[in-house]
């Protein structure tokens, strides 16, 4: 329970206090919640979408993209707006590239990515609403924290001492692996739908640590941070696009 309550206020901006500070090994046990904190959003988007079922596909979206966003804090935006300054920036150098992940200030190149990508989640939750086609508020935010486990579970962490590091370094794997084969079961049980869901996502994954492994030699808590946002775009958009 206290990795799960760890993840949960890691993850997500929702009131959670912790009686105890955690270690290195609680962080790394925490890492095998993550599924089910995206579970626990998509839980949370899908009661939203209910809820605002009667109103304008445009509107329920609209509710949705910005209850995404605030439920986790940004955190995950904020993570993909420095990785895009970093990687823009950066021009091909691994240092220049951290370096400018570290600036908190925010450039063109993130802005310019943000708005794509709230953008893009906007539209395909438009479709995908009026489509009813609900379970894709379960599977992205799932898929796109799984994520995370996959990235942790098998890509270098290059800034030592910071707290993924503490997570990568203290992960069980073997519980990792199955929580990641859990995953992808009930993304096959989900039929049509979680099989392309899941598809994509395993893509998104491989394209992005590529690119990680390429620029950096593995990664950062700022490009964790992007995978979850692309990831579930490119679910969204897949999904909407399959329909």
């Amino acid at each position: 329970m206290k990795a799960f309550l760890l993840a949960l206020q890691f993850l997500t901006c929702l009131p959670i206090s912790l009686k105890a500070a955690p270690n290195p090994a609680d962080w790394g046990r925490s890492a095998l919640a993550y599924p089910l904190i995206g579970l626990l959003i998509g839980l949370l988007l899908a009661g939203l979408q209910q809820l605002v079922g009667h109103a304008d596909p445009l509107l329920q979206a609209a509710l949705l993209t910005a209850a995404w966003a605030l439920v986790t804090g940004g955190l995950h935006l904020d993570g993909l707006a420095d990785s895009a300054d970093a990687w823009v920036g950066g021009h091909g150098d691994r240092e220049r590239t951290l370096a400018i992940m570290k600036d908190p200030r925010s450039g063109p190149a993130a802005v310019s990515t943000i708005m794509l990508t709230l953008l893009l989640k906007f539209v395909a939750l438009a479709v995908l609403v009026k489509a009813g086609a609900w379970p894709a508020l379960l599977l992205a935010p799932v898929l796109g924290r799984s994520a995370l486990v996959a990235l942790l579970l098998g890509t270098p962490y290059v800034r030592p001492g910071g707290m993924g590091s503490a997570i990568s370094a203290h992960l069980p794997r073997a519980a990792a692996v199955l929580a990641l084969l859990l995953v992808a079961a009930g993304g096959l049980l989900a039929g049509k739908t979680g099989a392309l869901a899941l598809a994509v996502a395993v893509a998104a994954w491989w394209v992005l640590r590529w690119m990680m492994m390429r620029r950096l030699g593995g990664m950062t808590g700022d490009t964790l941070g992007a995978a979850v946002e692309l990831t579930e775009v490119a679910v969204l958009v897949a999904l909407a696009l399959g329909l």
